[in-house]
């Protein structure tokens, strides 16, 4: 089972969350860009830019944080946070 939960936060306060989970047997890189996905459609949100310093942050601690210069609409909250909970 792979879990992934995201986050949007304005000034340190969380506004929502959701968890995502995924049984495929896909790769771990297909199931978070489905999870990201499903995320942005439930938040109504564009799909965020994956920068070069959010990859690294992704990779060294199986999470991220998406501010205004991953998306290129304006967000109404600081940033979007996600992370693995669970994988199998």
């Amino acid at each position: 089972m792979f879990r992934l939960w995201a986050r949007e936060f304005k000034d340190n306060r969380m506004l929502r969350d959701t968890v995502i989970a995924d049984d495929s047997q896909d790769t771990r890189t297909h199931k978070i860009f489905r999870a990201l996905d499903q995320v942005c459609y439930e938040f109504d949100l564009g799909k965020p830019i994956w920068l070069d310093a959010t990859v690294t942050e992704f990779k060294r601690h199986s999470k991220a944080r998406f501010r205004q210069d991953n998306f290129i609409e304006e967000i109404p909250f600081d940033y979007l946070e996600i992370q693995v909970i669970e994988e199998d």
